[in-house]
């Protein structure tokens, strides 16, 4: 079930017999896609490293996740479609925008709150049911200023920078732009529909 305001979220407990234990988003989002495409259940996840694990104050430790200290939450993922293609997943964020960012709109779709060193949605959280979703269109002057400040995520408010938190979201461009999941360049596309997933996996920090 997903949190909500002034509940508890998850418990402590070792990551179970059958989980696997991945370094990075990525390695997670494909898991899970494996498990969805056998029509079967994700395995508990032992996350040692990405921007969910930071997010949810991983320690990347693996001894840890091994101990009755560890502890094991409930996540929500983003199911992507790049036009009429197939659903993917991804644990962290969508990230679409044209060739560079120094021009042209920026939306991250957002289920972690970091994409590397930079928190971009410093108030989503992965269990809510619903992406951060920030969109920015700024003048080159207002990005520099803006990248200086994402890694306090200072960034926002801004009155170039919108954000709202959505269960699902229509991305669309006149001409195709280019989509990141969890950091890789997964392809272009003019309509990008992202779909959070609730309560999707069990991941253990």
């Amino acid at each position: 079930m997903t949190i909500t305001r002034g509940s508890s979220w998850g418990e402590l407990g070792p990551l179970p017999d059958d989980g696997v234990v991945v370094r990075d988003d990525v390695s997670a989002a494909a898991l899970v896609e494996r498990a969805r495409a056998d029509g079967r259940e994700p395995p508990p996840i032992g996350l040692l490293g990405g921007d969910l694990c930071r997010t949810v104050g991983g320690r990347g430790d693996e001894a840890r996740l091994r101990s009755p200290g560890a502890a094991r939450l409930v996540v929500d993922v983003l199911v992507v479609r790049l036009d009429d293609g197939p659903e993917r997943i991804a644990v962290a964020h969508a990230v679409v925008r044209g060739r560079t960012w120094l021009r042209g709109p920026i939306d991250a779709v957002m289920n972690a709150a970091w994409v590397g060193e930079w928190n971009v949605a410093p108030r989503a959280h992965p269990n809510d049911g619903r992406a951060d979703v920030v969109r920015a269109d700024l003048s080159l002057g207002d990005r520099l200023k803006a990248r200086s400040r994402l890694p306090l995520g200072t960034h926002v408010p801004h009155p170039g920078i919108r954000t709202t938190r959505e269960s699902e979201v229509v991305l669309d461009a006149a001409s195709p732009r280019r989509v990141w999941l969890d950091g890789v360049l997964v392809g272009s596309a003019r309509r990008v529909t992202v779909r959070v997933e609730p309560d999707a996996v069990r991941i253990v920090v």
